[in-house]
């Protein structure tokens, strides 16, 4: 292929994924409207409670929701689809579930907000705000949360700045950032178009 040919592709190419920023805009909306309604839905169920509990004790902005401190929660870590009673009597006590629906709920909102662009911009601007300082609050996870890094078990990798399964899972939230940080900007752009 000769030089102008591949910059005459090129050119195609660049003019096509510029025009597709529409078609951007409403993937990215719906992928956050997906992922918060489907993950805040999914607090319903106590594994997905249970998951949470590591970030929530160790956070200064949300440790106070429940009844017992960090570490406490370590002795009664339930893997995922497992049941020990015990463990489950404990994170009824520790407040665990009354939490998770309450952030389920508030997770389901901000998605549903989200998804009034077309009709309430305003709205929708705001959910995406609230989902940007959601975002930030999640990504101090990496700071205050131990089991972010992978541990002290014995092996020459371990600690910052290898992510443990907990830390990559909270890491991907800066992209929701970024996402959320975008459907604002478009949303308040549309609403200030509506009313001029």
């Amino acid at each position: 292929m000769e030089c102008s040919e591949m910059k005459n592709l090129l050119h195609k190419g660049l003019t096509l994924a510029a025009g597709s920023m529409t078609l951007g805009m409403s993937l990215t909306r719906m992928g956050l409207i997906v992922v918060l309604v489907w993950i805040g839905a999914l607090k319903i169920y106590k594994y997905e409670a249970d998951g949470i509990v590591p970030f929530v004790a160790n956070s200064p902005f949300m440790s106070f929701f429940y009844k017992y401190n960090a570490p406490d929660y370590t002795k009664h870590v339930n893997p995922e689809g497992a049941v020990v009673p015990a463990n489950r009597a404990w994170h009824e006590g520790n407040h665990t579930y009354p939490f998770a629906l309450g952030l389920g709920a508030v997770l389901v909102v901000y998605g549903l907000m989200i998804g009034l662009n077309p009709w309430l911009p305003q709205v929708a601007a705001l959910g995406s705000a609230l989902v940007v300082i959601m975002s930030f609050v999640t990504l101090s996870f990496l700071i205050t949360t131990p089991e972010s890094w992978v541990p002290d078990l014995g092996g020459p990798e371990q600690g910052f700045p290898l992510l443990s399964a907990r830390g990559r899972l909270v890491v991907k939230d800066a992209i929701m950032l970024g996402a959320a940080w975008v459907t604002m900007a478009d949303s308040a752009a549309r609403y200030l178009r509506s009313r001029s």
